[in-house]
């Protein structure tokens, strides 16, 4: 039984910790917008449309 407490409390405080640490990087990138957005995990050209190959031609204009 313990074993399951401590899984679920390591398991909780990590998505926590990951929660946070996006919170900072998203307030870090509106303080300093030189260095442009927040590069989001999972988004982006060619990650979730399939437009591996119209991407490239955008990225590069």
């Amino acid at each position: 039984m313990i074993n399951l407490i401590v899984t679920i409390l390591i398991i909780f405080s990590v998505l926590i910790a990951w929660v946070l640490i996006q919170q900072v990087a998203r307030k870090y990138a509106a303080d300093h917008p030189e260095m442009g957005p927040v590069k989001e995990e999972g988004l982006g050209c060619g990650k979730t449309c399939g437009c591996k190959t119209s991407c490239k031609k955008e990225d590069s204009i």
